[in-house]
């Protein structure tokens, strides 16, 4: 009987060994979910399965993740698996990524087997983010600029943006660029109103190539500080450009925030010191004009011109200041006024130089006349005396007194008594020519003093008429014609005609006496 009972034990020992021998000889095995797309997965999206596996009925399997494992991805022991991928895994240019995992199962045996899996993440587009924006404080009736910053308004996907301004947010004046620049000047009204409360500015910030945006808003207040007066300035050049004698005119507005009773001194400075003070004219405590005009010597030989900076300054009764700095360059001209003044000057003394000569041979003319007059009837009365003195006997000296008063000395006459028969053998063409002048030199001197007045006449009509106007003395041809005209006076014949050099002509050189002998001359003031 005991015999029986040993032999039963052993044989149960024997199928318990047999059957664990089957058990641990039967394979364990993965089992992954069988649905579609079960791995594929957006960024951050979470993903959610069971592990199963395949083993002995009663055998335990533990389910765990191989090394290398993404970063919050998680198995637990019974095959619970969830993970989320973060947006960094895929980008708008490589949009999707494989990330293999390692699945590793274990029985109570310690028996394991693995699996590895790939998921395929997909890339997904984040709109832009916008922290929260300063608020931007603007000052009265000056570009005001607002910068965006990068480290509050970014694309966390680093997808570039651009800001869009939504048209019926923005004030008037103001910019909003694709950069995220705002800028806005204010007018005085804005900026009263923005004192009484703030405003708010929307905008779209847009990601590219996706087009996602996001809504920003912006506070706008006006600043509380004690601003500076403002000048404006019309016309708005900074630089000018002009001759000599000519005019600058601008005019100034000057404002402050604070209050125009806040104004305390405008005025300017300059480089150069020939501009004067008085260039600056006030027509009322807020508005002022520049009026200046560089004179012809404003730019001194050999310059051929001159910068000048001038800079217009404004303070209110805190001393805050505001400028304006306007440049000048000032070039070199020729006074055309005093020109034509010197030329001018210049016609008028050669004609009135050859009106004197005119009238020095008028003069000499009639002396020609004269003495050509004389000598004819000098020649008729020489002949007569020679006829009638006859036979004269001899010539002897007569002595005559005078009656004189009873106090008075007497006075003794001498005079010559023609008696006796003495005869005069004076011819008539020697005594011309030793009493008389020569009648062929006076013709000669006359008919040079005509051709020489009828020459300066002629020229000088022609002189007159082709520089009256100030328009052809301007031109290069009138000096030339002025050393001809000259020369022409220039007598050859002085000593012949017995000119005297320092003959001074009685009537004087008014513009009526030039005009009656030139006729074409014009006076200055006819030809303005």
């Amino acid at each position: 009987m005991i015999r029986i009972a040993g032999s039963v034990a052993w044989l149960l020992i024997v199928l318990f060994i047999g059957s664990s021998q089957a058990q641990d000889t039967k394979s364990i095995q993965l089992i992954l979910p069988t649905q579609a797309n079960w791995n594929v997965v957006p960024e951050g999206n979470i993903v959610r399965f069971d592990l199963k596996a395949t083993g002995a009925p009663n055998d335990t399997i533990y389910f765990s993740l191989g090394e290398g494992r993404p970063e919050g991805m998680d198995l637990d022991s019974v095959g619970h698996f969830s993970w989320r991928p973060d947006f960094d895994l895929a980008d708008r240019i490589q949009t999707t990524r494989i990330v293999p995992v390692e699945f590793i199962i274990q029985n109570r045996r310690g028996k394991t087997t693995s699996q590895t899996v790939e998921f395929k993440v997909l890339h997904v587009n984040r709109p832009p983010t916008i922290g929260e924006l300063r608020p931007f404080y603007v000052r009265y009736r000056t570009q005001n600029t607002y910068k965006m910053g990068s480290d509050l308004v970014r694309d966390d996907d680093g997808d570039p943006i651009v800001f869009i301004p939504i048209a019926d947010q923005m004030p008037e004046g103001s910019k909003l660029s694709s950069q995220g620049e705002l800028t806005w000047t204010l007018s005085l009204n804005q900026f009263n109103k923005l004192k009484q409360a703030p405003q708010y500015i929307e905008f779209w910030v847009e990601d590219q190539p996706s087009k996602t945006r996001t809504k920003g808003r912006l506070k706008v207040e006006a600043t509380q500080m004690d601003l500076p007066p403002d000048i404006a300035v019309i016309p708005k050049e900074t630089s000018y450009k002009l001759r000599e004698n000519a005019t600058v005119n601008l005019k100034f507005y000057l404002s402050d925030p604070n209050g125009e009773d806040d104004i305390s001194t405008f005025g300017f400075l300059s480089d150069n010191l020939q501009i004067p003070k008085t260039a600056l004219v006030k027509n009322t405590d807020n508005q002022y004009e520049f009026i200046w005009q560089p004179g012809y010597d404003f730019v001194k030989d050999p310059y051929d011109s001159l910068a000048v900076q001038v800079t217009f300054y404004v303070l209110d009764k805190s001393q805050n200041r505001e400028e304006r700095r306007i440049n000048f360059t000032i070039f070199n001209t020729v006074n055309e006024a005093e020109k034509d003044r010197y030329y001018y000057t210049q016609y008028r003394q050669l004609l009135v130089q050859a009106w004197g000569l005119v009238e020095q041979l008028n003069a000499k003319e009639e002396e020609l006349k004269h003495d050509y007059k004389k000598a004819k009837g000098g020649k008729r009365n020489r002949s007569v005396a020679n006829a009638s003195l006859g036979a004269v006997t001899g010539v002897a000296p007569a002595i005559t007194n005078a009656q004189s008063s009873p106090n008075a000395q007497s006075n003794q006459r001498l005079i010559s008594a023609i008696g006796g028969t003495a005869v005069l053998t004076m011819g008539t063409l020697e005594a011309t020519e030793v009493i008389g002048k020569s009648m062929k030199d006076l013709m000669d001197r006359y008919n040079y003093v005509l051709g020489k007045r009828s020459e300066l006449q002629n020229k000088g009509d022609v002189f007159a008429r082709e520089f009256a106007l100030k328009s052809a003395r301007r031109s290069g041809e009138f000096i030339r014609k002025m050393d001809e005209f000259r020369g022409a006076m220039n007598l050859s014949g002085l000593v012949a005609l017995e000119l005297d050099a320092n003959w001074q002509n009685k009537k004087e050189a008014s513009d009526k006496a030039i005009k009656r002998t030139f006729k074409d001359f014009q006076p200055l003031e006819e030809t303005q």
